[in-house]
């Protein structure tokens, strides 16, 4: 299943995923602002499955168009979620030493190539 919310959805809307016993495959959550419930579904099949939000096939990519994004990205990272795509560019306040820090503590790393990106969001999957 693919849960899309923010600006970045742009990415996954136009391609067909199929469904799974009639519900689509691609759910869109909503906006940055509803983050929280995005990550509260992310809870709740963690729970089902027994293991945590880490621990699910889950891929995040998190777009950079407003500041709404940073509160975003800052309440994932309290939360310990991990392996958080980045982009389209790097922002501003993310120097070379930050960015180190980001990558070996939490896994984050720069969205790259489109068709490379889905590949490897899908291949958690």
């Amino acid at each position: 299943m693919i849960l899309t919310l923010a600006c970045g959805k742009y990415r996954f809307n136009r391609l067909e995923f199929g469904d799974i016993n009639g519900i689509p495959r691609l759910l869109d959550v909503g906006q940055c602002n509803d983050a929280h419930g995005a990550l509260e579904i992310a809870v709740a099949l963690a729970k089902a499955f027994g293991t945590d939000v880490n621990g699910l096939p889950l891929s995040l990519v998190l777009s950079w168009y407003e500041q709404k994004a940073v509160a975003v990205l800052l309440s994932l990272l309290y939360l310990g979620i991990r392996n958080i795509r980045i982009g389209p560019s790097l922002p501003a306040f993310v120097t070379p030493a930050a960015l180190n820090i980001l990558v070996e503590k939490f896994a984050i790393r720069p969205i790259g190539d489109v068709e490379a990106d889905l590949k490897a969001c899908l291949a958690r999957a």
